[in-house]
């Protein structure tokens, strides 16, 4: 990725990939001490030049993919730049920009504007409010689901707990009431654990202090860890050897979705079948498509089964030990990393879920 004029400073001030020349003018430009000052600031910032061509950005503003080529590629940040050169004014305004070119995940961001008094210098600093606002309506209804949920295998603790006392000189029912009681503690030990997982979700950005993430690596993990509770009930996960597919994220949550989606079609598939999985490049997305030859889902719960808590067949997801919340713990996942997740279904025929995430060019970081 070679840019003429000016390149981007990444990293703290570092050039990647550009000329002696070019961090010359850059340094020539930008006033000694200015990069130190914005770096104590708890905001992401970009140093711009005449042109909207970036002298300097934080290293968060590469998640935001606001700049590409050396310069500033949002067109509403553009044009509260170019008012602010106009005017010769601080301006500042709250800003929607998507986390990546699929799904409906988005960045809020507070963005103020300054000249910096200096051969045309002007400095954007970048806010995300996203998180406290969803946060604040997330948690409200969050709190309404659970104390629902939880009472269901509190209460059936309850009633087995006063059964086994009831039955102290029935050895044989004790025993019976026993086991049912550690079914119902693996329950609500799962479903706690499924609510730490999706608040640990709600409360971190991934795109923050994203990483290189190899998809290839991750899916042969995932595979490795659901292998054991595939070959008891001999289904057979095939997943053909590919190329690495990198993308920009937080490693342990896209395992977990991962892991979640092939869990989910082992759940809900008979035995001696199989769980097909892929993973290919479209259009600048790393795609993974997880397919069953399960039961399928009826189509008037397609819509409706990345909600929290929504299960199609209650009964057989107290079987599986479904919580309800796993697919959603997947959908918070991709959104999160500026992806998108759908799924074809069939009664009778399976179904294949398709997560897509923005590719990352490793290259073009080196």
């Amino acid at each position: 990725m070679e840019a003429t004029g000016i390149g981007v400073l990444y990293d703290g001030g570092v050039f990647k990939r550009k000329s002696k020349q070019q961090q010359v003018v850059a340094e020539r430009l930008i006033p000694d001490g200015l990069i130190d000052l914005l770096s104590v600031i708890d905001a992401e910032h970009l140093i711009l030049a005449a042109g909207e061509i970036v002298l300097h950005s934080s290293h968060g503003t590469t998640a935001l993919s606001l700049v590409k080529d050396g310069r500033l590629t949002s067109e509403p940040l553009v044009n509260l730049v170019r008012a602010v050169r106009r005017s010769g004014l601080y301006q500042e305004a709250t800003v929607e920009l998507p986390r990546g070119p699929i799904g409906g995940g988005t960045h809020d961001l507070l963005v103020r504007v300054t000249p910096a008094g200096h051969q045309g210098l002007v400095i954007v600093l970048i806010f995300d409010d996203s998180e406290l606002r969803r946060l604040d309506s997330i948690r409200r209804d969050f709190v309404a689901n659970i104390s629902h949920e939880l009472k269901t295998p509190i209460g059936a603790l309850s009633i087995l707990s006063e059964a086994v006392l009831g039955a102290s000189d029935d050895p044989e029912a004790i025993v019976k009431f026993a086991s049912r009681m550690q079914i119902e503690a693996k329950r609500l030990s799962d479903l706690v654990q499924e609510i730490i997982n999706l608040s640990r979700l709600q409360d971190d950005d991934p795109l923050k202090n994203a990483k290189v993430l190899n998809l290839t690596d991750l899916i042969n993990e995932a595979i490795d860890s659901s292998r054991l509770a595939a070959e008891a009930r001999d289904i057979l996960i095939t997943f053909p050897s590919t190329e690495s597919t990198h993308i920009l994220g937080d490693r342990s949550q896209v395992e977990m979705a991962i892991s979640n989606l092939i869990e989910n079609a082992i759940n809900y598939s008979p035995n001696g079948t199989r769980v097909a999985i892929a993973l290919r490049e479209v259009d600048g997305l790393a795609e993974i498509s997880i397919s069953d030859q399960g039961l399928g889902i009826p189509e008037k719960d397609l819509e409706r089964i990345f909600e929290r808590f929504y299960r199609v067949d209650p009964a057989r997801s107290r079987a599986t030990g479904g919580t309800g919340l796993g697919l959603s713990i997947v959908k918070h996942v991709v959104t999160n990393h500026g992806g998108d997740i759908s799924v074809w279904s069939v009664e009778g025929a399976g179904s294949t879920f398709t997560v897509r995430f923005p590719l990352h060019n490793v290259e073009a970081t080196q």
